[in-house]
């Protein structure tokens, strides 16, 4: 306190201020050892005039000692000074107002714009016209200060930088000797090559060793406009000279290089693509149909005159694939090259792939009950009684078949083909009863009875389910059939006396079929022109005939689906109930005993049947292999869970005769970070 009481006794203003001469009558001597810094501000604040926040945590001692007298603009400067070695930073907020506050977290106080001489800490904005915010951002970050914040502004191609004044106009003078525009931009538009081909070969020169192959180099950007085959070059000037000479050699080499050129395919189909790249030639597609180089190269002089190019002028073209190597001969002038060149490799891309799921469910459930009575009356040894019988055709056993049968037994002798026709007869309609069945037969004076009870009742539910899928490029049909080809008779001649008997039948598939063709369209949409077909063989024509009935269900339509969503195709809800009852006249009518002289018959039928389809884009290897591990797991663990052991062959045998790695399923996407 006694080192206090002598500064305030040499300060001038106020009671603190000790008298100097005239010449000095603004001077004041500093001579402070361990004062407090608190008070040291505020005295510099009576004596400057200017006003200070202090941040509570600003705190410590300092020593200051001064031979001569310092004005009120050297006083603050010091002050300043002695705060900046201590750690603290005078923040300028307003006119003659600073706060002082610790460097840590100074950049984030608000702040005017204006500097405060060379050590307070202030905060300006720079506007950048030829190099990019983020990377001057960037450069300028080692030059800033511990506490200092430098951000760049993207939309507005602005720096802000927060720093002490005398730093900020270092920065400031730094800046506007970089942000100056020394690039050369040219243009050149070739005569014979392709921009694209040639923007290729110029960035692997520039590119330095090692580089990756589709790298951009750092000393000249090129920009291909195809519209008018040119290359728009900017960069250094040496280099972007360097580079015209090197296009322009280029495109001299290709005028002289000759008029026959050979592309290799990389996706596309050579086949399909020729008549293509005639047609824009005005060349005929027959004219050089299954002929190779050879044939193309020597062809082109007999067709000179009778071709044009693809810009309209005389100038001869032939065009030829060859088989071997999937590639393309183009025999023409360079100008016609270039341009089916650029066709070719627009058109020689990768094609996607649509992976095509459909399901098909059928529920159906039938109901079939049966009642019936059937009795027979007869009279013998010359009985007047006459012969009676009831028989309907939903009831059996036939009672008249066995009755007959039975006649047959007494009056025909056991050698009789007839006999043996009337047992078969009665045998089969045993045979074909079901359900409960109660008869009885017996014989009353001259009078002979039976009769036959048969009661049943089925219940039979069906669950047909199918997911029949195929994968196929994009617009290349495909198809996928799982079932039998079973015969069909489509002609029988016996001739006369079965003397040269022949029948002629045809194959026909029963099964599951799923043909499909996908359409990509630009908004991520799939057109699919399919068709769904699940046949089967549902039985026999009849008893006596060995024709068959097929069920089959089939859908031929256009749909436009989003990529991985499932819609449903189309589809039947049937129901069918049947009665049918058989009745003799007038006895059926009888209530209660009418029900001995009647067969009922009832039958419900109900069926569902739904088909949905889902189609999948796969753009990528990696999305191959996301659809495919899971199907694979699938009938791995489903190999492994019938087996005696728990394990699957399924990956010995990859692993063994394709030399592959087993597909594994990719790993689950980290979750979202807490918070």
């Amino acid at each position: 306190m006694k080192r206090l009481i002598a500064l305030c006794l040499m300060l001038s203003l106020g009671a603190g201020l000790a008298p100097a001469p005239a010449a000095h009558a603004q001077s004041q001597v500093l001579n402070l050892q361990d004062a407090d810094i608190r008070v040291f501000i505020q005295d510099v604040a009576q004596a400057t005039g200017q006003t200070f926040i202090i941040d509570p945590r600003v705190q410590g001692k300092v020593s200051i000692s001064s031979r001569e007298p310092l004005s009120r603009t050297e006083l603050f400067e010091v002050m300043l000074s002695t705060l900046r070695a201590n750690g603290l930073v005078a923040v300028p907020a307003g006119s003659g107002v600073y706060r002082i506050t610790p460097e840590e977290g100074a950049a984030a106080q608000p702040s005017s714009l204006s500097g405060s001489g060379g050590y307070g800490f202030s905060t300006q904005v720079f506007r950048l016209r030829n190099i990019d915010a983020a990377s001057a951002a960037e450069t300028l970050k080692p030059l800033i200060g511990r506490q200092g914040v430098v951000m760049p502004s993207p939309r507005g191609n602005l720096i802000v930088v927060a720093d002490y004044a005398d730093n900020l106009a270092r920065i400031r003078s730094l800046l506007a000797q970089v942000d100056q525009d020394r690039t050369l931009t040219e243009t050149v538009t070739l005569r014979s090559s392709s921009a694209r081909e040639i923007a290729g070969v110029v960035n692997q020169v520039l590119n330095s060793p090692g580089a990756e192959p589709g790298a951009r180099n750092a000393l000249v950007s090129l920009v291909v406009v195809e519209s008018s085959n040119s290359l728009v070059l900017r960069g250094e000037p040496d280099a972007v000279r360097a580079m015209l000479a090197l296009i322009a050699d280029l495109d001299g080499r290709a005028e002289t290089s000759g008029d026959v050129r050979v592309i290799n395919l990389q996706h596309a189909s050579a086949e399909q693509l020729l008549p293509v790249l005639q047609q824009l030639v005005g060349q005929s597609p027959a004219a050089v149909e299954g002929e190779g180089a050879a044939a193309a190269a020597a062809g082109a002089a007999s067709t000179a005159g009778q071709t044009t190019t693809a810009g309209g002028a005389g100038r001869r073209a032939n065009i030829a694939r060859y088989p071997g190597a999937n590639a393309i001969v183009i025999a023409a002038d360079p100008d016609t090259q270039r341009v089916l060149g650029e066709v070719i490799r627009q058109l020689d891309t990768r094609r996607r792939q649509v992976l095509v799921e459909a399901v098909v469910v059928e529920l159906s459930d039938n109901a079939a009950q049966q009642l019936g009575v059937q009795f027979a009356l007869a009279g013998v040894n010359g009985s007047s009684i006459p012969f009676s019988a009831t028989n309907y055709s939903n009831a059996a056993p036939n009672i008249l078949g066995l009755a007959a049968a039975a006649a047959g037994e007494r009056n025909l002798p056991e050698d009789s083909s007839a006999l043996a026709a009337l047992r078969q007869t009665a045998l089969d309609s045993v045979l074909g009863a079901r359900g409960i069945l109660t008869g009885g037969y017996g014989q009353s004076g001259d009078a002979l009875f039976g009769f036959i009870i048969n009661a049943v009742k089925n219940d039979t539910a069906s669950n047909l389910l199918s997911t029949p899928s195929v994968m196929t490029l994009d617009n290349q049909e495909a198809s996928i059939l799982v079932g039998q080809e079973i015969p069909i008779t489509t002609g029988e001649v016996l001739g006369d006396s079965n003397s040269n008997p022949f029948r002629t039948i045809q194959r026909q598939n029963v099964g599951i079929q799923l043909d499909v063709k996908p359409q990509i369209n630009a908004g991520g949409a799939i057109t699919l022109f399919l068709r769904q077909e699940v046949s089967s063989i549902s039985g026999p024509l009849s008893e006596s005939s060995g024709e068959l009935i097929l069920d089959k269900r089939a859908i031929e339509t256009t749909v436009a689906v989003d990529d991985g969503a499932i819609v449903v195709l189309g589809g039947l809800l049937d129901r069918n109930e049947r009665t049918t009852v058989e009745r003799t006249p007038l006895l059926g009518d009888i209530p209660g005993l009418g029900n001995l002289f009647k067969a009922t018959s009832r039958q419900n039928v109900q069926r569902n049947l739904m088909v949905f389809i889902r189609p999948t884009i796969i753009g990528s290897a990696a999305d191959a292999q996301a659809l495919t591990a899971p199907r694979y797991g699938y009938i791995r663990d489903l190999e492994a869970a019938r087996s005696a052991d728990g394990l699957s062959n399924l990956d010995a045998l990859v692993r063994d005769y394709m030399q592959a790695a087993p597909i594994t399923a990719p790993p689950p996407p980290p979750p979202p970070p807490v918070g």
